[in-house]
C-alpha cells in the first residue's frame, strides 16, 4: 500500500509534501517545523509550546476567533503539538476548502501576532496547564522518568517547561526563538487527500514565500557517557501506585526498531499483549499497562506504564519484570509472533485511511528521516523480524543495570524501594 507522495523544494528550502487520495472528500494539512523540546536550553525550556500556543492567538490580518471561525465555520478542526524534536500545527478539512486552511497555517505560523497582551495571557494558562499536569500522577510519573533516563539532558525535561521558566520568559526571547528555528529549511508543508501537487507547491509557494531560508538548527546530542538513573520513588496522596519504568535503547535510524515495534507489541501494546494479560486480566491488579517504544534521532527508550493496586506494588512489579525476563530467555511462539504482526501491520494500514493520518506519515518521515519510508517498506520489515530477533533485542535491553523506575505511591517510599529492588532480580544482572 504505497503511497502516492510527491514532493518539492521551494527556493527557500521549505519542503511542499502531498499524498493524492482522490477516494476522499476530504483533505489534510499539517505545516511541520524541526524544532521541539530537545533543541532548547535549560533557561529555555518550554519555549517550543509556548510558540505553539501564541500561534493560535492571531496574526496581523486574522483575530483568534476569525481563525477558529474560518475552519470550524466550514466542517473542519484544527490543532497542534509539539514533541521533542518538531512541533506540527494542522487542519482537516473539506478537500474544496483546503486552500482556506493551507492560507490560515500559513500565515499563523509567519506572522504571528505575539501581542504582549497575548504572551502575558498565555503565560498563566501554560502554568495552569504544568499545574494540571502534576495533579495526574500518570503524567508526573512519565516526567519523572524523562529524568532518570536523560539524567542533565532537554531530553530529560518536561516539553511544557517549568513554572519559573514560563514565568521569566520574556516576550523578546520568545520572538528571538521563533526567528531561529522557523526558516524555511526547517519546514515541511504536509498535504493529503483530494488535492493535486502542482496546486499545493503554488499555494504554498505565494503563502511562505517571504519565509527567511535560514540553516537548519542542531540539538545538543545525548553523550555516550550520560548514564540513566536507577530509581526515583515520589510519595503521594493518591488511591494508586503509578509506575513507569523505562530501559534506554537506540534511535530511529537503527535497523532494530522494526524489531522493537514488534517487542513493545507483545508485550504491552494490546489486550492481547502480555502485560495485559497477566496484570490485568489473570491477576486484577491493574486498569491500564501498557508498554511503547519512543524513539529519537539518536537514542530512546522502551518505555511501561502502569496504574497498579496500592497494596500489591509489590506483586505487580514482580510480574512486570517476570515477563521482562521470559522475553529475554524464551523465544517467543510462531502463533503469538504472527498475532503481533498482523497486528502491527493492520494498525499501520487502518490507519492510512484517513487524510489526517497520511498527512503525518508524510510529513514525521520527512522531518525525522528526511524522506519519505513507504508503509510497504515498514510492513516488508516487520514480516522479516524472526523470534530469534525478538528475544536478542530482549537481552540486550531487559537487564537489571539498565532499568530506570519512577513509581509516584501512597506507599512508604523506603517500602517501595526495596520491592523494586526485589523485582529486579528477574532481571540478568
Amino acid at each position: 500500500m504505497n503511497l502516492d507522495y510527491q514532493e518539492t523544494t521551494l527556493d527557500n528550502g521549505v519542503r511542499v509534501l502531498t499524498a493524492h487520495m482522490p477516494q476522499v472528500f476530504s483533505a489534510a494539512c499539517g505545516v511541520w517545523v524541526g524544532v521541539g523540546g530537545r533543541y532548547e536550553g535549560k533557561r529555555q525550556s518550554g519555549t517550543s509550546h509556548f510558540i505553539e500556543h501564541l500561534l493560535f492567538k492571531g496574526t496581523a490580518k486574522r483575530s483568534a476567533r476569525a481563525i477558529s471561525q474560518a475552519i470550524e465555520g466550514r466542517g473542519g478542526y484544527f490543532n497542534a503539538f509539539t514533541q521533542e524534536e518538531s512541533t506540527c500545527y494542522y487542519a482537516r478539512i473539506g478537500a474544496p476548502h483546503i486552500w482556506k486552511a493551507v492560507d490560515i497555517l500559513t500565515d499563523m505560523y509567519r506572522a504571528p501576532r505575539l501581542a504582549p497582551a497575548d504572551v502575558d495571557r498565555e503565560r498563566g494558562v501554560i502554568i495552569e496547564e504544568i499545574m494540571m499536569y502534576r495533579d495526574q500522577p500518570s503524567q508526573l510519573v512519565q516526567d519523572h522518568l524523562g529524568e532518570l533516563l536523560w539524567p542533565g539532558h532537554p531530553l530529560g525535561r518536561p516539553l511544557i517547561g517549568t513554572p519559573q521558566n514560563i514565568a521569566r520568559m520574556t516576550r523578546d526571547e520568545i520572538i528571538a526563538f521563533k526567528a531561529r528555528k522557523y526558516v524555511g529549511a526547517n519546514t515541511r508543508v504536509a498535504i493529503a487527500g483530494r488535492v493535486e501537487h502542482a496546486a499545493c507547491v503554488d499555494a504554498v509557494g505565494q503563502a511562505l514565500q517571504d519565509l527567511p531560508r535560514g540553516p537548519a538548527p542542531r540539538c545538543r546530542k545525548v553523550a555516550d557517557d550520560l548514564s540513566p538513573v536507577p530509581c526515583l520513588v515520589q510519595q503521594k496522596e493518591i488511591e494508586q501506585t503509578h509506575l513507569a519504568m523505562g530501559f534506554r535503547c537506540f534511535g530511529r535510524h537503527d535497523t532494530r526498531r522494526f524489531t522493537g515495534k514488534l517487542l513493545s507489541v507483545l508485550l504491552g501494546e494490546n489486550m492481547s499483549s502480555r502485560l495485559f494479560q497477566v496484570v490485568r486480566e489473570k491477576n486484577g491488579l491493574a486498569y491500564s499497562v501498557h508498554s511503547g517504544l519512543h524513539l529519537f534521532d539518536e537514542t530512546g527508550a522502551l518505555i511501561i506504564s502502569a496504574g497498579l493496586e496500592r497494596a500489591r506494588t509489590g506483586k505487580a512489579l514482580q510480574l512486570i519484570t517476570g515477563e521482562l525476563g521470559r522475553l529475554a530467555t524464551r523465544p517467543v511462539g510462531a502463533r503469538e509472533l504472527k498475532r503481533a504482526k498482523d497486528y502491527a501491520i493492520g494498525q499501520l494500514q487502518i490507519g492510512l485511511e484517513s487524510t489526517i493520518n497520511q498527512m503525518m506519515w508524510i510529513g514525521e518521515n520527512n522531518i525525522s528521516f528526511g524522506r519519505l519510508i513507504q508503509p510497504e517498506t515498514v510492513i516488508h520489515e516487520l514480516q522479516a523480524v524472526t523470534a530469534e530477533d525478538i528475544q536478542r533485542l530482549a537481552a540486550s535491553w531487559f537487564r537489571r543495570k539498565q532499568a530506570s523506575v519512577a513509581l509516584i505511591t501512597p506507599n512508604p517510599a523506603d517500602r517501595q524501594q526495596k520491592e523494586i529492588e526485589s523485582a529486579l532480580r528477574n532481571l540478568p544482572a
